[in-house]
C-alpha cells in the first residue's frame, strides 16, 4: 500500500463500517521556519471580516457565563 501510494501519488480512505475515519496521504512540500514571515505576508487580509470577528469576540466574553469551580481552565 506504502509503495502504490509513493509510486503513483495516491490517498487512501481507511473506513469503518463502510464510513470514512481517516486519510492517509503523501506529505506536503515540507516549510522551513525562515518562511514563515513571507508565509505570513501572503495570506489574505481580513478587511472588514477584522472588525466583525473583534466584536463578535468582545460579545461572546461578556456573555461568558463563569467557569464552574474546580474547572480544568480555571
Amino acid at each position: 500500500m506504502l509503495n502504490s501510494m509513493k509510486s503513483k501519488g495516491r490517498t487512501v480512505i481507511i473506513e469503518r463500517g463502510g464510513k470514512p475515519v481517516t486519510r492517509l496521504e503523501l506529505p506536503g512540500k515540507p516549510v522551513c521556519l525562515k518562511d514563515l514571515p513571507r508565509l505570513l505576508r501572503e495570506l489574505p487580509k481580513l478587511g472588514a471580516e477584522a472588525e466583525a470577528l473583534g466584536k463578535d469576540l468582545q460579545e461572546i466574553t461578556k456573555n461568558q457565563p463563569p467557569l464552574p469551580p474546580g474547572s480544568p481552565w480555571e
